[in-house]
C-alpha cells in the first residue's frame, strides 16, 4: 500500500473503517437455512462467533448466562461492579440518572470500592453452575492479582483485555506481566488484546494465546481518539492482524490463533465486514446495551470511563429496541441493523454464496 504526504516531514499509509468498505455480491447465492455460523476456539464450540464485551452496562452473571444459552460467549469484567459491590444494580440506576460531568464523577467514586476475591470466585460460580462456557476478562495490571482466584474459580476461557495490550510492556515502577510466561504456566486458553497492527498482533500470537482482540480506542463509549490521538480505522486493523495469522500459521508450523475484532461493530454490516475483513469472531458491546435486559438499560460505559486520572471514555445512551434475544436473533423492528444480528450476517453471507465462515472470509470487499 502506498504512503500519503502529510507534510515534507510526514507520510502515513491511508488505512479504512468498516464504513469505507463494502462487501461485493458474486455469481453465486445460496438460502440463508443452509449458512452456519458456527465458530471454535480451542475446546470450546459455540453455533455465534460473537462475544459480548466485558463491560458493566452489558455483562452481568444473569446476561452471561442468557447469552451462552444463545449460543454466545458473554465475558464477565471480573474488575467490575459485580466483583465490587454484592449488589451493584442500584448504583447502576443511580449513574442512568446522572448527566454529563456528574456521571464520570460518579464513576469514579463507585469504582475506588476495592475488588473482592469472594465475589469473583461467587460470579464464575453462578455461571458456571448454570451450564454454560464461563469467561472473565482482567486488565494486564490486575492480572497477576486475581489469576489464581479466577482459575480456582473453574474459568473456561480467560480474558486479558485493555485499551492496548503489547507483548514487551516495559515499566520502571513495577514488574510488567510476562504474558509469554504467564500463560504456559496456565491451564486454560487466553484470549489477549487490544491490538491494531501487523506486528503488535505477531508479539502477541507469541506469548502462545489462543485468541488476539483487535482494537484501539475505536468503542461507541470511548474517547481516546480524542483525549490521546491514537486510533486505528478497523477494517484495516483486522485484515492486517488476520495476514500477522497467516504469517504466525507459518512461522509456528500450523498453530492457528484466533481473531476477534473488538470495537466499532455498531451494527450487522459491521459485523459481517468484521469477518470479511478476516476476523473468526466479533467482541460486541454497544448493540446489547440496546438491549431491554441489560443491566444498564440503555445506558453504557466501558472501563476507561471510570479512569481514576485520565478517562478516556463516557458514558452514553441509547434507545432500547429489544431483548438481548431479538437483537442476536430477531425479529427486527428496526432498519438500521441493530436488531437481528445473526439473521443479517447469515443472509450477507449467502447473498455472497458462502456457507462457512471461514470461507467467507474470502469474499471480496471494495473501498469506496
Amino acid at each position: 500500500m502506498s504512503d500519503i504526504e502529510i507534510g515534507r516531514a510526514k507520510r502515513a499509509r491511508t488505512a479504512y473503517s468498516f464504513d469505507d468498505i463494502a462487501i461485493v455480491p458474486s455469481r453465486r447465492t445460496r438460502d440463508p437455512e443452509e449458512v452456519s455460523v458456527d465458530w471454535q476456539i480451542d475446546a470450546y464450540r459455540f453455533s455465534l462467533p460473537i462475544l459480548a464485551a466485558p463491560m458493566d452496562s452489558v455483562m452481568s452473571p444473569r446476561t452471561a448466562i442468557d447469552f451462552g444459552r444463545f449460543g454466545g460467549l458473554g465475558v464477565l469484567n471480573l474488575e467490575g461492579l459485580w466483583t465490587r459491590y454484592d449488589d451493584p444494580q442500584p448504583l447502576i440506576d443511580e449513574v442512568a440518572g446522572l448527566q454529563g460531568v456528574e456521571a464520570t464523577r460518579r464513576l469514579q467514586e463507585i469504582y475506588t470500592e476495592p475488588i473482592k476475591a469472594e465475589l469473583i470466585t461467587a460470579r464464575l460460580r453462578e455461571v458456571r453452575e448454570a451450564g454454560v462456557t464461563v469467561a472473565g476478562s482482567l486488565s494486564p495490571q490486575r492480572t497477576k492479582e486475581f489469576a489464581k482466584t479466577v482459575t480456582d474459580a473453574g474459568v473456561d476461557l480467560f480474558v486479558i483485555r485493555g485499551t492496548t495490550v503489547s507483548a514487551e510492556h516495559v515499566s520502571s515502577q513495577a514488574e510488567p506481566l510476562n504474558l509469554k510466561e504467564f500463560i504456559y504456566e496456565l491451564d486454560v486458553p487466553v484470549i489477549v488484546g487490544g491490538c491494531a497492527t501487523h506486528q503488535a498482533a505477531l508479539h502477541l500470537m507469541r506469548t502462545g494465546a489462543a485468541g488476539v482482540l483487535v482494537g484501539f480506542g475505536g468503542g461507541a463509549a470511548h474517547t481516546t481518539r480524542t483525549v490521546l490521538g491514537i486510533s486505528v480505522p478497523m477494517a484495516s486493523a483486522v485484515a492486517d492482524v488476520a495476514a500477522a495469522r497467516r504469517d504466525y500459521l507459518d512461522e509456528s508450523g500450523g498453530r492457528y490463533v484466533h481473531v476477534i475484532a473488538d470495537g466499532s461493530i455498531g451494527t450487522s454490516g459491521d459485523l459481517a465486514k468484521a469477518i470479511a475483513c478476516g476476523a473468526d469472531a466479533v467482541m460486541v458491546g454497544s448493540p446489547f446495551a440496546r438491549a431491554t435486559d441489560a443491566p444498564g438499560r440503555g445506558f453504557h460505559w466501558g472501563a476507561e470511563a471510570h479512569h481514576a486520572d485520565l478517562p478516556r471514555g463516557q458514558r452514553v445512551q441509547f434507545d432500547q429496541v429489544g431483548t438481548i434475544e431479538e437483537i442476536l436473533f430477531g425479529p427486527s423492528r428496526v432498519a438500521d441493523g441493530t436488531m437481528n444480528l445473526v439473521g443479517a450476517l447469515k443472509r450477507s453471507m449467502a447473498t455472497t454464496g458462502y456457507t462457512e465462515l471461514k470461507e467467507f472470509q474470502r469474499v471480496e470487499v471494495v473501498a469506496h
